[in-house]
């Protein structure tokens, strides 16, 4: 798998001044981590999800959640069982002998620990395309059980299995118990710090205990009960100081953006030309609250985000490439000469790079430009994203 994978290899090349890396599902964690991306989230119950997987991979798609808890009714469960059986027995016969890096990184979301033994069990030879687990409504005490069943699991059947708790409990969101609540989350994961591939806002939820939920032109950040909680759990779970862990962005609910409304737009010239202000106007308007939530996730601490439509996932992956200029920075400050600090004026000569406090940021600046690439310096989000566009089947 590689970001933009789907896109031509002479396409990338006018794209990228540095591409994306590949990466698999046995690539370190790190990697993985930072590669998440727009996270596409599918009920476990559709009926043909084996075809759906394979078809969001082939228009870029690198990581699934296959959802047992709130996407489905309570009536489905074991039917939702049995279809992701199913489902994960034929991926494996299309896949044959391969080692399926065709596929996004595959998660299960599920609603109780016994469900991830049984789950892995009862998926046999097919467990190696399952990369593992998503918990929902994730505290102190509910976590620590899916964390030893994810440990049992892997153990019996051989195959690494990561966990994404989800944060989305009252228990985090009350003022009175959120300090608790957060320090003792950060005291279990930190525990199983080698199982845990990232963690999920669950803001959803958050809105729901207070009866609110976001138009389509308003972010998380502007409710701001749910953006206190997103800058709290950064503060305690999100630290670049070794402590810290990849932290997601909340789910956008909307998607008003219909490819057919601005994909003939997108093909009228490859990069730069007439259409150009066209293209940037049109896309601007039609994913104006989406692409304003991406860029601040990425000023609040956050990587990748929940998705819940396959409109939202080249708008995430476009705007996760790190600029020519952004890349620039990082290398400067990360110069070994420059290990005992300073002050340098930028290779682009419009702001001040500040080597010491500055170094977390450049660092986790070429982790993402490893995993989602370095734009050419005259490439940007539009760019990108017509690419992305133009390359799906």
């Amino acid at each position: 798998m590689r970001h933009f994978g789907h896109v031509a290899p002479e396409v990338r090349e006018r794209l990228f001044h540095q591409e994306p890396c590949a990466f698999t599902a046995d690539s370190p964690a790190p990697v993985l981590s930072a590669a998440l991306g727009a996270t596409l989230y599918s009920p476990a119950t559709r009926p043909r999800l084996a075809d759906d997987v394979l078809k969001q991979a082939a228009r870029g798609v690198v990581s699934m959640v296959l959802c047992l808890e709130d996407s489905i009714d309570d009536a489905d469960v074991e039917a939702g069982e049995e279809n992701l059986v199913r489902q994960f027995a034929e991926l494996d016969a299309r896949l044959g002998d391969t080692s399926g890096e065709r596929l996004p990184l595959l998660f299960v979301r599920v609603r109780h620990p016994g469900q991830i033994g049984d789950l892995v069990r009862r998926f046999g030879a097919s467990v190696r395309l399952l990369s593992g687990f998503v918990v929902p409504k994730f505290t102190p005490v509910r976590g620590t059980p899916y964390l030893e069943a994810a440990a049992d699991a892997e153990t019996s059947s051989g195959r690494r299995l990561f966990v994404m708790p989800v944060l989305e409990s009252p228990e985090l969101l009350y003022l009175e118990s959120r300090t608790e609540t957060l320090t003792g989350i950060f005291d279990v994961v930190d525990k199983y710090r080698e199982r845990v591939l990232a963690l999920r806002l669950g803001v959803t939820d958050f809105c729901s205990a207070y009866g609110l939920r976001r138009a389509p032109d308003m972010t998380a950040y502007d409710v701001r009960i749910v953006a206190s909680v997103i800058s709290d759990v950064v503060n305690v779970l999100g630290r670049a100081d070794g402590t810290g862990f990849t932290v997601t962005g909340p789910v956008w609910e909307y998607f008003r953006l219909q490819e057919r409304i601005f994909k003939p737009q997108l093909r009228e010239s490859p990069f730069r030309g007439e259409a150009q202000e066209l293209r940037e106007t049109l896309i601007e308007h039609a994913m104006d609250g989406l692409l304003r939530e991406i860029a601040l996730d990425r000023a609040n601490g956050l990587l990748g985000k929940t998705c819940i439509h396959p409109t939202h996932v080249q708008p995430v992956h476009a705007l996760s490439v790190v600029s020519h200029e952004e890349f620039c920075d990082a290398q400067d400050i990360l110069r070994p000469e420059r290990g005992g600090g300073g002050v340098l004026r930028s290779a682009y000569t419009n702001k001040m790079n500040e080597v010491k406090p500055h170094r977390a940021w450049a660092e986790r600046t070429m982790l993402r430009a490893e995993v989602f690439g370095v734009a050419h310096e005259d490439v940007g989000f539009v760019d990108l994203l017509a690419a992305a566009a133009d390359a799906c089947p």
